[in-house]
């Protein structure tokens, strides 16, 4: 899953792809990769991060979003919100990934019931960018993420969405500390054991700056191909990622290494 940004203030990019031009450049760019999902955001969730508007998020995503259906690739819209949900499944995403994983928006889920030919990505989330590392406190991180994301799966089900089109994103960086996500990466076995498929996101976050002397976002490439590697090798779903070729090079490896 490659990510596209479409916002001015994102960790990792932010600035690199907000005009039309840039983006559409970066969609090509991904698709001869060899990008499977392109992830479409227009609102930054860095810790720290002010909300935007509802209209901003929509206007900066939807043309992207049609362009992408247009060249045939597969797209999938970052929001928290129904409305901006609606619109991008209007314009041909196939996924939704939902950093809330519902919470954020009380209508995302009956949406996602509604709309059969949609996946739904819910994260594992405690709370709003701006507070959320105040609520990275836990008695066994692997345990509580492990129950929390049961428990939040097992509502989404309750609302009518099909166990077969959940995907469940641990949330590292998301009300997490350095030593969490690493916990939460040693242990992504325990977390399989829900039966959902797993996406990860650690591409280039400030845990593997700290880990290497505090590297900038683009210096902490090599660590998180490193990271997609061991995620390939031990069968996760995905991994959403800034650079795509890299990544692409990495589990092909671990493929033809499984043969």
């Amino acid at each position: 899953m490659g990510i596209l940004n479409l916002t001015p203030d994102s960790f990792a990019d932010g600035g690199r792809h907000n005009t039309f031009e840039l983006a559409l450049t970066r969609v090509h760019e991904m698709i001869a990769e060899g990008v499977d999902i392109i992830d479409v955001g227009g609102e930054s969730t860095r810790p720290g991060a002010e909300r935007v508007s509802p209209e901003e998020e929509v206007e900066r995503v939807i043309p992207i979003i049609a362009e992408i259906r247009e060249l045939g690739a597969v797209s999938s819209i970052d929001t928290m919100r129904a409305s901006t949900a609606a619109a991008a499944i209007a314009a041909g995403v196939s996924y939704v990934n939902d950093v809330s994983g519902g919470l954020a928006d009380a209508d995302m889920a009956k949406l996602i019931a509604r709309n059969l030919d949609v996946q739904y990505i819910a994260m594992h989330w405690r709370g709003h960018s701006k507070d959320m590392q105040s609520k990275a406190t836990y008695t066994d991180v692997v345990k509580d993420v492990k129950r929390e994301l049961e428990e939040r799966a097992e509502a989404l089900i309750k609302t009518g969405i099909d166990a077969e089109r959940l995907i469940l994103d641990p949330g590292l960086g998301f009300a997490k500390s350095a030593e969490h996500n690493w916990e939460l990466l040693r242990n992504i076995d325990r977390l399989a054991f829900l039966g959902f498929p797993l996406l990860i996101g650690a591409s280039r976050k400030s845990f593997l700056g700290d880990l290497l002397g505090g590297a900038t976002p683009d210096e902490r490439e090599s660590a998180s191909v490193a990271i997609t590697t061991e995620m390939a090798r031990q069968g996760v779903w995905g991994v959403r990622t800034h650079s795509v070729k890299p990544h692409r090079d990495a589990i092909d490896v671990v493929e033809e290494l499984g043969r």
